[in-house]
């Protein structure tokens, strides 16, 4: 069971949910017009999988430089986020 955690299956699964929301969501706007759009999706969700990716990097023993990466661009995906929302 450890290695569920320490091996990446747990943040493969997470991110498999995640992208399966996405789709879903995505969807359910397109089929009934309500719902939040795609575009301000992308973001959120975007910045959520790179810090998925960072943890996964910091579980595995990835370089320092691998996190920082995953989380600057989960940075810029906040940031594009944000600027979506706040055209609104």
């Amino acid at each position: 069971m450890s290695a569920f955690f320490t091996g990446g299956a747990m943040f493969a699964l997470i991110a498999a949910g995640m992208v399966v929301e996405l789709f879903v969501l995505s969807a359910y706007y397109q089929r009934t017009g309500r719902g939040v759009p795609p575009r301000l999706l992308v973001g959120d969700i975007g910045a959520g999988l790179c810090i998925l990716l960072a943890a996964l990097a910091a579980v595995r023993g990835a370089g320092w430089i691998f996190i920082v990466l995953s989380l600057l661009a989960a940075l810029r995906c906040h940031v594009f986020d944000l600027r979506q929302r706040w055209r609104r």
